[in-house]
């Protein structure tokens, strides 16, 4: 799959765990295909501000979507709700966390 496709879909999915300034960037890169002169410009600050979020803002994703897999993995069902991943992987409890540790490596 593509990585703007990727990422697109991404951040649908987790995009609300993201800053607002890095949803933001990413969505002016990714979706409206803005160069990263256009959104330090916009934005009011470096290219290379922008390109810092831009690298953190996709690792970040990718790292949700491991441990989304993860989790998934480990449960026995696979009927998980995304809302249910995604209260999990921002703010594990530390009881889940130590009973589950596998998961979050």
């Amino acid at each position: 799959m593509e990585k703007n496709v990727q990422i697109g879909i991404l951040c649908d999915i987790y995009g609300e765990l993201l800053t607002e300034k890095q949803k933001e960037i990413l969505d002016l890169y990714y979706n409206n295909n803005l160069s990263l002169a256009e959104i330090a410009e916009e934005m009011n600050i470096t290219r290379q501000a922008v390109k810092d979020s831009i690298s953190k803002g996709e690792k970040r994703l990718f790292r949700f979507r491991r441990k989304a897999r993860n989790y998934e993995k480990g449960t026995k069902t696979r009927k998980t709700d995304t809302k249910d991943i995604i209260r999990i992987i921002s703010n594990p409890t530390r009881r889940y966390r130590r009973k589950n540790r596998k998961h979050f490596k």
